[in-house]
Order: structure tokens, then C-alpha cells, then sequence
């Protein structure tokens, strides 16, 4: 009899540890999901970039910033080649965000 109750108890701790393994490799695969989700966004969104810049190219407006028509700079360009602002703009941007980001 006692031994039929440890059996009994060692198999529902069995369950019960299964249940847990379950529940983290369930968490572990909606965290996998999730970094990879965040990728394929920061792809995609980079690729969105490179058809404006394109686009820019053929406009023959690449290179120069879309708020003040001033170059954007060789040193950015290279930097960051999808770049539309120019580094006094980016910031004003960035500023302004901030600001938003505050309220």
C-alpha cells in the first residue's frame, strides 16, 4: 500500500514536472518567436530604407537631406547609406521625438 502511494505520488510529481517543463518551453518558444519576429520587422523595415534610397538615387536626390536640401555628408553616407537627414536635421528629429516621447 505505501508502496502503491509513492508510486502514486512520484508519478503525479512526474505530471506535474511535465506540466512545468511544458509551460517553460512554451515560454521559451514565444520568447524565440518574439526575437525573431523583432528581426524579420528590423528587416524588413531596412529594406523599405534601401527602396527609398534607390528611388532617391534615380531622383538624383540622394545625398542630399529631405528637410534642407543641404548635403548630407560623405562620412554619413558611408556610415549609414540609407541616411535621409542630414546630421543637424537627424537630431532636430531625434529632439523633437523626444519631446513627444515625454508628453
Amino acid at each position: 500500500m505505501v508502496k502503491a502511494n509513492n508510486e502514486a505520488l512520484y508519478n503525479g510529481s512526474m505530471d506535474d514536472n511535465s506540466v512545468s517543463a511544458d509551460i517553460v518551453d512554451q515560454a521559451s518558444s514565444y520568447t524565440d518567436k518574439t526575437v525573431e519576429m523583432k528581426a524579420i520587422n528590423r528587416q524588413i523595415k531596412l529594406i523599405s530604407k534601401i527602396d527609398q534610397a534607390l528611388i532617391r538615387i534615380k531622383d538624383k536626390t540622394f545625398g542630399f537631406c529631405a528637410e534642407t536640401a543641404e548635403p548630407i555628408g560623405l562620412k554619413r553616407l558611408m556610415a549609414r547609406p540609407v541616411a535621409h537627414l542630414c546630421i543637424a536635421a537627424q537630431e532636430k528629429h531625434e529632439k523633437d521625438e523626444k519631446v513627444y516621447a515625454d508628453d
